[in-house]
């Protein structure tokens, strides 16, 4: 009698799907949100907005609004904004989206290397994550890191499932996510 190893209940069929596209889904609406955020910095000329937000934000917050220090800071802050770090910002913005969207669409479409490729992407990625965490705890950075731990171990699930069995190409299996 040959013993097979347990097999969660998320890897198995149509529920492995759902939660691959649900995947796909998280990442590509992570990449809508950077895709605006690179363009709003490299294009619309946000600049002088962000800058007016922040120091309305100090004024009214903080209330050091005649703050030697404080001034300091967001002179400081605005220099580095005016010397392309804001610049930089937006170009790497739009680099990680156009990532997204290949892992995302990849991903949804059932292909293989877009599922390698969102391993690799999102595992790469944890250890700053981490970092952040421990210099700045939060909820939500937790609720990230967990949901970018659970996508690496999932895929690598299915991709070890699917690596045991012979490859034959099957047709996509169409799958309601909601």
């Amino acid at each position: 009698m040959i013993k097979r190893p347990h097999e969660p209940a998320i890897l198995q069929g149509a529920r492995r799907v759902r939660y691959l596209k649900l995947i796909a889904l998280f990442k590509i609406g992570k990449g809508a949100l950077l895709l605006l955020l690179g363009v709003s910095l490299l294009f619309l000329n946000a600049r002088t907005r962000w800058m007016d937000a922040v120091s309305d934000w100090t004024a009214d917050e903080i209330l050091l609004e005649h703050s030697k220090g404080v001034a300091f800071l967001l002179h400081k802050l605005q220099a580095v904004l005016a010397g392309g770090a804001l610049r930089a910002t937006g170009l790497l913005a739009l680099f990680y989206s156009a990532v997204l969207f290949t892992e995302g669409i990849g991903v949804y479409m059932q292909q293989r290397w877009a599922e390698l490729l969102m391993i690799f992407a999102t595992a790469g990625l944890i250890p700053l994550e981490v970092r952040h965490l421990w210099h700045r705890p939060g909820l939500v950075g937790a609720l990230i890191l967990l949901a970018n731990c659970f996508i690496v171990w999932f895929l690598y699930r299915v991709l070890k499932r699917d690596k045991t069995k012979p490859h034959v190409p099957h047709p996509p299996e169409l799958v309601e996510t909601l």
